[in-house]
């Protein structure tokens, strides 16, 4: 049911044709906002797109590969043109390592894909839809993460290394968008039933997924701005106690938790 409390808001969501994309599209469109569907398959994204007019959302469906800019730039431009200016970006496009094997056994060509769409992907799709935020100094950003990006896995050398990069990415740019009250947050829906999950042998006898309605409402408080305090920060939707973080927000900041960081081997350490 529709509940408008949205309303007025544009989001952009890459991805949107199937999985989390299409659900985070939906979950939005039920809350009045108009949707931008970003994704490279039409027939998918139309799918979308007639689920969420069918809730009373505006919204358009746009043909891109997030790996290439000029693309992108197009995409941009045709959101902003049907639905106008963008509140929220919601950077999910994804791949993942095809198989699980060593670095010195991978596809050189499709490892590098990898790194194109997790990683090139978001950041083609924030300098097209960065520079409006900063204008009008309002916007969040919203970066689909994972858990990958911080822990060693030598078998998903891709997905892992692409997810690490995007998050140090907001890192590097969360203090120049907070002068503008810009918002970027990395957030992890934890292992929840995708085609692209379905895929990876590591979850083959998973039993007990991650709720993707939970991570939808979590995606929708997100545009709201109930997370805005955690500005640059990593949260793992699947595992947090997310009022708690936010309760601690001030602590979290003050301490430089949740981000990527080199830790010293002891106090006579040259890097601490």
């Amino acid at each position: 049911m529709r509940s408008g409390t949205l309303e007025g808001q544009v989001a952009l969501i890459t991805g949107a044709g199937r999985g989390i994309g299409r659900e985070i599209a939906l979950g939005l469109a039920a809350e009045g906002m108009a949707v931008g569907l970003v994704g490279r398959t039409l027939q998918t994204l139309t799918d979308t797109l007639k689920a969420c007019v069918k809730q009373g959302a505006k919204g358009i469906a746009v043909t891109a590969d997030v790996a290439h800019p000029g693309a992108v730039r197009e995409a941009v431009r045709s959101v902003e043109r049907d639905l106008g200016p963008i509140d929220l970006l919601v950077n999910n496009a994804g791949q993942v390592d095809r198989a699980e094997v060593p670095i010195w056994e991978v596809d050189p060509t499709q490892w590098w894909q990898v790194l194109e769409v997790n990683l090139r992907g978001p950041f083609n799709l924030m300098r097209s839809v960065l520079p409006g935020m900063v204008e009008r100094r309002r916007g969040r950003i919203l970066n689909l993460n994972s858990g990958f990006a911080l822990r060693p896995d030598g078998h998903y050398t891709a997905y892992a290394t692409s997810k690490g990069a995007l998050l140090q990415l907001s890192d590097n740019i969360a203090d120049s968008l907070a002068a503008h009250h810009v918002v970027v947050l990395d957030i992890s829906p934890g292992a929840v039933a995708t085609d692209m999950t379905a895929r990876m042998p590591m979850f083959a006898d998973m039993k007990e997924w991650n709720s993707l309605p939970y991570m939808v409402a979590v995606v929708v408080d997100t545009a709201r701005g109930r997370f805005d305090a955690l500005h640059g920060r990593f949260v793992h939707a699947g595992r947090d106690d997310l009022q708690q973080l936010v309760a601690m927000a001030e602590e979290i900041k003050a301490k430089d938790a949740r981000t990527l960081r080199l830790r010293p081997y002891g106090e006579d350490d040259p890097l601490l």
